[in-house]
């Protein structure tokens, strides 16, 4: 009994000197950041761009006796290295930079062409980030022009880009949202090479009015954020942009579809949307006559959406001649998309090189060395398969009442 209290006692003891966090941090000590923006100077170095929340604007009118400024802070710094650029910002900033709770990372457009590689060391080296946060490309522009713009619905914008990336991805395929683990995966992995989504600040009339708060309190706001397109990197350095239909395609073969519209036509004149509501893609990689080839495999469901032409719906037969149309359409749409990619970006973005390692690894370590010329010259096999589950609340489309 004695010596079950002595440990009882020692166990106590050790207890009160080992409680509390050794790096604990207060609140009013940090500037929470939630966006983060990199860009290129003229001579080389880094501007660092953080968008730091204003706690005392969010608290505006909810008890919370806060001021009427604006939800976010910028802060500004440059250096030759990150790092450096980050520690200048204390300069100004009252409170050190903390991305702990990152939300967008957003990569000018002239960084990007120089490569990603060097910037991405310090973010996936700080142990204070974390790998969760969506990154995108500022197409045609600097990121601290995209960071500065203020947002209607969401009053951060780094909480609008975020939510965007997330509901576009979900609701329409040309748009890939992608974290650091994916975005460095497939930098140091062989046979796929990255993209990003990009956003651009669509700006109109008086810069100084669009940049301010009466941004927000316009009905139709002057400066919005959109996504455009999806940037093509070849390793670290950014390359090209693929347009829309490419971006779908990229989607629906690296299996990143969740739904999307697609417009078909209908056997007799008019218009049809197919909404796919659940897609898979079987890639396989094969060597025939000493040469990698590609077989896609596409199974496609979905509702139809929409029907603006005159068609009996009520038939099977008319079902079934709807679904061979969309995979006709959609067999000539990827296939076309793939050639543009092989022929102008020249980059395997889809993942063919992994699918030749996966199949045949002697002959995958012969062409990787020159995969981007080979893959300028595969050839792709393309099989769609589409069913048509639901085809709304209604039978036959309004089009076939109106005499």
């Amino acid at each position: 009994m004695k010596r079950s209290y002595t440990m009882f006692i020692i166990l106590i003891v050790f207890l009160l000197f080992t409680t509390g966090c050794w790096n604990r941090r207060e609140l009013n000590e940090l500037a929470i950041t939630l966006a983060i923006g990199l860009d290129r100077t003229k001579d080389g170095q880094y501007l660092v761009t953080a968008q730091v929340v204003n706690p005392g604007a969010l608290s505006t009118g909810k008890g919370g006796g806060g001021s009427d400024g604006s939800p976010t802070i910028i802060y500004q710094a440059k250096g030759e290295t990150i790092f450096e650029a980050f520690r200048k910002m204390t300069k100004e900033s009252p409170r050190k930079i903390y991305p702990s709770h990152l939300r967008t990372l957003v990569i000018g457009e002239s960084l990007a062409k120089k490569g990603i590689g060097k910037p991405l060391d310090i973010l996936s080296r700080d142990w204070e980030l974390r790998s969760d946060f969506y990154i995108v490309v500022a197409k045609g522009m600097k990121a601290a022009e995209i960071l500065k713009v203020p947002t209607s619905l969401e009053n951060i914008p780094a909480n609008d880009i975020f939510d965007t990336l997330e509901v576009s991805a979900a609701a329409w395929s040309a748009t890939s949202s992608v974290n650091l683990d994916d975005l460095i995966s497939d930098i140091v992995n062989e046979g796929k090479q990255p993209v990003l989504t990009g956003i651009q600040a669509d700006i109109k009339g008086d810069e100084e009015t669009s940049l301010s708060k009466q941004n927000v309190e316009m009905i139709d706001p002057p400066a919005r954020l959109k996504l455009q397109g999806l940037a093509v990197f070849n390793d670290d350095k950014l390359v090209g942009w693929l347009n829309e239909k490419q971006s779908k395609t990229y989607s629906v073969i690296t299996n990143k579809e969740k739904s999307s519209p697609v417009n078909i036509s209908c056997p007799k004149g008019g218009k049809a949307v197919y909404e796919v509501k659940k897609s898979n893609t079987e890639m396989r990689g094969k060597i025939k006559n000493g040469k990698p080839e590609i077989d896609l495999n596409i199974h496609a469901e979905g509702n139809l959406g929409e029907v603006e032409c005159h068609i009996d719906l009520t038939k099977p037969e008319t079902i079934e001649k709807l679904e061979k149309i969309y995979e006709k359409e959609a067999k000539n749409s990827f296939m076309n998309s793939i050639k543009q990619v092989q022929e102008n970006d020249k980059v395997d973005i889809f993942g063919f090189g992994e699918a030749i390692h996966r199949a045949d690894p002697k002959a995958w370590k012969k062409l990787k060395k020159d995969w981007d010329k080979h893959f300028e010259h595969v050839p792709v096999n393309i099989k769609v398969q589409g069913e048509i589950r639901n085809i709304g609340t209604v039978g036959n489309p309004v089009l076939e009442k109106i005499k």
